[in-house]
């Protein structure tokens, strides 16, 4: 992502969403997160602020774009604690087997290249019981928008910057190293119908022994 779309990002492509309910969608999904929290794909750091104010005693936030990640540093004061930034893909964390007791990602899932290398990066990072909290815009359940899910997809993919609309995502979580533990499915505020239908909910690691 350019400098240029990273500035326009939280004003003219998330404003409307985040004030018409994304916000509180956001605090629900992360509102398990505890300990040593990894957030893959921070984006601009719009999640700090959603973060629960306490129980969690570090937060990495990772972020492959560096015009997305420079803007981390600006929203600090609205994380609970401050937040250590890394440059880095969600398929290749830069840290070792078992380092965090709970990994994060928000509309992530819709643009990481390869689902499966992610997924088992955030298990190989994840200390046994560990959760991993997502939200993420997924392929629909309903037919009919599903179809023009996938008629769109090409489309939106060149005009969102590689934002895939029609992703099963939950599908790819499920084939994981990861058990789901929980699972809502929601809507996307203020977004375009073939964005809109969301999942939010939480995986974990299996307990050692």
């Amino acid at each position: 992502m350019n400098r240029l779309t990273a500035l326009l990002y939280d004003r003219f492509l998330m404003g409307a969403p985040q004030e018409a309910g994304l916000q509180e969608l956001r605090e629900r999904a992360l509102a398990p997160a505890r300990g040593e929290v990894l957030e893959v794909g921070a984006g601009t750091g719009l999640n700090l602020s959603a973060y629960p104010r306490e129980g969690i005693t570090r937060l990495v936030c990772t972020e492959p774009s560096h015009a997305m990640a420079r803007q981390i540093a600006a929203k600090a004061s609205q994380a609970p604690v401050a937040p250590e930034v890394v440059e880095a893909p969600a398929a290749h964390l830069p840290f070792p087997d078992a380092s965090f007791d709970t990994v994060t990602g928000t509309l992530v899932f819709c643009e990481v290249p390869d689902q499966a290398a992610a997924l088992a990066e955030i298990a190989r990072v994840l200390r046994p019981g560990g959760s991993f909290c997502f939200l993420e815009h997924v392929r629909s359940d309903e037919p009919g928008l599903a179809r023009r899910q996938d008629r769109w997809a090409p489309a939106w993919r060149a005009i969102s910057g590689g934002c895939n609309c029609n992703r099963t995502t939950l599908g790819a979580i499920e084939a994981s190293p990861l058990g789901v533990a929980e699972v809502q499915v929601e809507r996307f505020p203020k977004a375009p119908s073939i964005v809109r239908p969301v999942i939010l909910g939480r995986a974990s690691l299996a307990a050692a022994g």
